[in-house]
């Protein structure tokens, strides 16, 4: 099947590089790792949004610990709530009256939504947009791929075999609607011990390699990230702090060799973030 290639616009501003971050199903980490990419893209010194399309499983405000904050607007436009470290965060929750307000929506409304928060929001100057992308295929990833740019997709995937498969799905979808995928990070597929620190492999195959993608992270269960509140990067533990700048070099490296093109000696790094790294 040849891919699909509509007109597509710039969710950011000139110069802004927009990554999403999507996976094949809800409840591998996909959300938690949209908030630690973009965390420590503006740690590296970048001016960075956080986008949260997901529009029915909202969790970046609180991920990011602005969940008491409410959207204001100038100018017709969408003013987003500053985090922690700078980063200008904007999701649907920030319009709700309450956090557990569901959003009862069909199809179109949501992807409308998307559409609105991704044209109508005064992010400024920014130079990493990152996005996260609702959970499989449907509706609202359609419209994401179909109406913007992305320089690239990350996909999040835990290591079970069914996972996987799904997860090629969305894979798939990129490819047709002419959406560059990046690489993937196995999350969870490994366990620190809370009280020794020891790292042990929760599965004997991760199954990312059938997904042909470079791994750009594999990030192990943390208790801290399990059970915590939020992912604020001054309370995470230097092992989650440097398994996300580990990530967000992957995913430079990796755009920057896509952007030198091929045949320019230039490695893409695939590097296993976190793993075998001090707590």
């Amino acid at each position: 099947m040849e891919p699909f290639k509509p007109e597509k616009k710039s969710a950011g501003g000139k110069g802004t590089k927009v990554i999403g971050v999507a996976s094949g199903k809800g409840g591998v980490g996909k959300s938690s790792v949209a908030a630690l990419l973009a965390q420590a893209l503006a740690a590296s010194g970048g001016r960075v949004g956080l986008l949260d399309a997901d529009i029915t499983g909202p969790s970046a405000p609180r991920l990011m610990g602005v969940e008491s904050f409410r959207a204001g607007a100038e100018d017709e436009k969408l003013v987003p709530v500053v985090a922690e470290g700078g980063v200008k965060v904007m999701s649907i929750n920030f319009l709700m009256e309450e956090e557990s307000t569901p959003v009862i929506w069909r199809g179109p409304l949501l992807s409308q939504a998307v559409k609105q928060f991704m044209d109508d929001t005064a992010w400024g100057d920014l130079d990493w947009l990152v996005i996260d992308l609702p959970p499989g295929t449907g509706d609202v990833m359609l419209t994401a791929l179909q109406s913007f740019r992305f320089d690239g997709l990350v996909f999040v995937a835990t290591p079970q075999d069914f996972v996987s498969m799904i997860v090629a799905k969305t894979v798939h979808m990129a490819a047709q609607t002419g959406t560059r995928s990046l690489g993937v990070v196995v999350n969870m597929g490994s366990m620190v011990c809370p009280k020794c620190g020891e790292e042990f492999p929760l599965f004997s195959d991760d199954g990312a390699d059938r997904l042909g993608l470079p791994i750009l992270a594999r990030l192990p269960w943390l208790a801290p990230i399990a059970q915590g509140r939020n992912l604020l990067r001054s309370g995470l533990p230097e092992r989650v702090v440097k398994a996300s700048d580990d990530l967000a070099s992957a995913v430079k490296g990796v755009l920057a060799a896509v952007e030198a093109g091929p045949g320019t000696g230039l490695d893409v790094p695939v590097r296993e973030a976190g793993r075998n790294s001090d707590a």
